[in-house]
């Protein structure tokens, strides 16, 4: 995008496109949001959240940082799961990471980042976590792409940790779901994790009366 001025002629023409389709669209999309999922993404700019799922405005409540990370310290995504989980009550949260996640790519390399530092330790945790299973893959890409599922999986426990989960799981039965997004294909991975079998010997920990 050279030409930053583009953007308001491309919105002018999204405007006459919405409204030639249903005059009543914006007083629709202004009447406020009901969503029924939360999902939690990468800022990777080629992997939309609605784009992907084929969802439009007010379907998906969305967040989105560096290797779709769900940390308990980080307050801005502890702030939109309270608020996604409690108020808009949202039946499914969707952890989506992607193959050629970059954020993912640099945890695994041994270099000073930064900034970036703290926030990718979360990642190497996830690797010293797996160690043993990621070691025992010798083929980089392979082991790559295995340390992106492997991060959607921890991230999705990390969301289960949460009390507005959990009070949620035990009042109304909301999911927790964890994706791969292949950008080679386009296709939407679920990678179907028994979050029960994993979390059996730690919730007595976690669980909340």
């Amino acid at each position: 995008m050279k030409n930053i001025d583009k953007i308001f002629e491309n919105n002018k023409e999204w405007i006459k496109t919405k409204l030639d389709d249903d005059n009543k669209y914006f007083d629709k999309l202004a009447s406020g949001q009901d969503p029924d999922i939360l999902y939690i993404g990468c800022s990777d700019s080629r992997a939309t959240a609605e784009e992907i799922m084929g969802l439009g405005p007010g379907e998906v409540f969305v967040h989105r940082n560096i290797a779709n990370m769900a940390s308990n310290l980080d307050l801005t995504a502890m702030g939109v799961i309270n608020y996604a989980v409690t108020h808009l009550k949202v039946d499914h949260v969707i952890v989506c990471g992607h193959y050629g996640c970059g954020g993912v790519k640099a945890a695994m390399q041994s270099q000073d980042l930064g900034i970036l530092n703290p926030y990718l330790r979360n990642i190497r945790d996830v690797y010293r976590t797996h160690k043993d299973e990621l070691n025992a893959i010798h083929n980089e890409d392979a082991r790559y792409k295995r340390l992106v599922e492997l991060n959607v999986q921890e991230q999705c426990i990390n969301v289960l940790k949460t009390s507005d989960v959990q009070i949620a799981v035990k009042d109304r039965g909301i999911t927790v779901h964890g994706w791969v997004f292949d950008l080679a294909t386009g296709k939407l991975i679920d990678l179907k994790i028994d979050f029960q079998a994993i979390l059996k010997d730690i919730m007595e920990i976690y669980h909340l009366d």
